[in-house]
């Protein structure tokens, strides 16, 4: 897939963007330069290759240290509204932004 100068135009248009001519081009330039490297990527046969969670991983192993997923019913609210500079029937007090 490549793009046009034209499909850049019409792109930075809608986006309400507007590039000088050589901006175009440089632009096309870039942007192509970029789906080619994709299309090269994606050409590459991952057929049995595990994922790597780390990219660390390729050289030590690495356990992952991550906390339990368990539900958590505590009430923080009271913490909470403790650093709170101003607070009232449990609700933060703001300035008031909007007239």
């Amino acid at each position: 897939m490549s793009l046009s100068s034209e499909d850049i135009q019409r792109i930075a248009r809608l986006a309400k963007l507007s590039f000088q001519p050589q901006e175009t081009e440089a632009m096309c330039e870039s942007i192509n330069r970029f789906f080619h490297l994709v299309e090269k990527m994606q050409a590459v046969d991952t057929e049995g290759v595990e994922p790597l969670f780390h990219p660390v991983s390729t050289i030590q192993d690495i356990t992952l240290r991550l906390q339990e997923d368990v539900a958590d019913t505590s009430d923080r609210r009271s913490g909470n509204m403790q650093n709170a500079p101003a607070a009232e029937d449990g609700f933060f007090l703001v300035p008031k932004v909007i007239e």
